[in-house]
């Protein structure tokens, strides 16, 4: 059976077959994806998924206290880092968005809470057949995107917050036609 079209290469096929679309409940992996998927806007996912360790290093392997404790300098720093994508704004990004967890965590009790309430924790299972029908944004993304930008976050547009929906299993938008689609049901 074909897989999804998008997942044509390395390491996109790894991702693929072994994360994309599966539920995560896990706050620090959901911070990494929200940063991913920002520091992916205007790039192809395949740089990002090239400089993930990158990332994992540079942001303190997801840990939101101390992502969130980085300063002007540690901007600087990052700034040469060629591991991960040098842009100022996608940097700072992360640093606030670092303290908009910690504050959602207060509020909510988990970043998971935070953003599976979109979908009332439970993954929107779509029956695409061609990639043509996957949408790039919802109303669900809209919404997210909406309360996000209103608590403060940044790089969190609906369609980033779609991909993001999608990387972490909020919604199943593997094809039918493709494995993945029923591995993920499971």
């Amino acid at each position: 059976m074909p897989i999804c079209t998008w997942a044509h290469d390395e390491p996109n096929r790894t991702y693929h077959d072994t994360e994309w679309g599966l539920p995560v409940h896990d706050d620090r992996v959901l911070f990494e994806f929200l940063t991913l998927e920002g520091a992916q806007a205007g790039l192809s996912w395949t740089t990002i998924l090239n400089k993930r360790e990158g990332y994992r290093r540079a942001f303190c392997e997801w840990d939101l206290e101390k992502i969130a404790r980085l300063n002007a300098r540690s901007v600087e720093r990052l700034m040469n880092d060629a591991s991960i994508v040098r842009n100022r704004a996608k940097i700072e990004s992360t640093i606030n968005n670092a303290k908009q967890a910690i504050a959602a965590i207060e509020r909510h009790g988990s970043l998971d809470a935070c953003l599976w309430r979109f979908v009332e924790g439970t993954p929107i299972v779509n029956r695409f057949k061609s990639m043509a029908e996957v949408p790039a944004k919802t109303e669900v993304s809209d919404r997210m995107s909406k309360t996000l930008k209103r608590d403060g976050f940044k790089f969190v547009g609906s369609t980033i917050c779609y991909a993001l929906m999608q990387a972490v299993g909020m919604t199943n938008d593997h094809l039918v036609s493709c494995p993945r689609w029923s591995a993920v049901q499971r």
